[in-house]
């Protein structure tokens, strides 16, 4: 049902333990804070848009909710049961309602299987008594919806061009018809016409199905064409959450306003007489972040109450929640 929460996620923290070269086996191991407290939700046929430079913890976080990598402390409710503290098989049965699309297209799929056993694999996991008959006529349905020829189905991954490869990866996500697909960059190495292409066919396929998505990527062109809303992190914290025209029109974060004015503009006299805002310096380690406001070491605006004080999410107004000391 559309609009219907899915996913409630509530101060979400994922550490890992790392040993800097060179230290001694009895040294402990310093903390990595690759997400440090994260909230959202997220509602049938949304797309949240998840933003920020490498290193951010946007890839962590998507992992993270459907326990790919362990989790600190915090809640992840799928549909008001906290899959944090599902037991292993628990976990395995909710698997078939969250699918992920990965980055890479060609190494997320196993080069010794055809592309009718990488789409039919998920389907014979979670129902291994299906007939043969039906997983094939499932796969067939499936590639044909995504644009690839049932024909194809005994070739190989190596067979295929990028964009071919990204769309068997979208046919294995959609093949157990799941309510939430996380895409983790899924175009980023594609050129831009075979992006435009898979963008598109997964707004179709949205719409289609009512799917909720995930949509994680650096290009905040594509993530405002595609996204309800959008996040964007910074080591790890979320610094600006908002609907997707209200961010681009009126980014209230520093950082926000340095990664949109970044956007190319297709018209050559407007980008060439628009306002560019320069951060300085190179992302802090999250092994020892900032005091304080973890942006204030790049931000223009900065303050003496920045490195003592870590700003809260506000609600500025319909939604628009901003962490800034200093955001009006």
């Amino acid at each position: 049902m559309s609009g219907e929460t899915l996913m409630q996620v509530e101060n979400l923290k994922v550490y890992f333990d790392v040993t800097r070269e060179g230290a001694m086996p009895w040294t402990k191991p310093d903390r990595l804070k690759a997400v440090d407290g994260v909230s959202f939700d997220l509602k049938a046929g949304e797309t949240l848009g998840i933003v920020g430079e490498s290193g951010c913890g946007k890839s962590t976080l998507a992992r993270a909710v459907i326990r790919m990598v362990p989790a600190e402390d915090g809640q992840v409710l799928w549909l008001g049961q906290d899959l944090l503290a599902f037991d292993r098989k628990q976990m395995r049965d909710q698997r078939k309602e969250v699918q992920m699309i990965f980055q890479d297209p060609l190494a997320s799929l196993d080069p010794r299987m055809n592309i009718g056993e990488i789409i039919a694999e998920p389907l014979k996991t979670h129902f291994p008594k299906t007939p043969k008959a039906e997983v094939r006529q499932r796969v067939e349905e499936v590639m044909t919806r995504v644009g690839l020829l049932p024909n194809l189905v005994n070739r190989y991954p190596h067979e295929f061009s990028g964009g071919q490869c990204q769309r068997i990866g979208i046919a294995r996500a959609l093949i157990l018809k799941p309510k939430l697909i996380i895409c983790d960059e899924p175009v980023s190495a594609l050129d831009v016409s075979i992006q435009a292409q898979v963008i598109n066919l997964l707004m179709e396929l949205q719409e289609e199905m009512g799917l909720a998505l995930i949509f994680i990527a650096h290009d905040l062109s594509i993530v405002k064409h595609i996204s309800t809303r959008i996040m964007v992190l910074y080591l790890g914290n979320m610094v600006e959450l908002a609907d997707s025209k209200t961010l681009y029109a009126r980014p209230r974060h520093p950082y926000t306003q340095a990664l949109i004015s970044a956007v190319p503009i297709p018209d050559p006299k407007i980008e060439r007489n628009k306002e560019v805002i320069l951060i300085d310096g190179d992302l802090p380690s999250p092994i020892d972040p900032p005091s304080g406001c973890v942006f204030r070491t790049r931000c223009p605006r900065a303050e003496p109450k920045c490195a003592l004080e870590k700003p809260v999410m506000k609600n500025t107004g319909r939604g628009h929640l901003v962490a800034c000391h200093f955001h009006d």
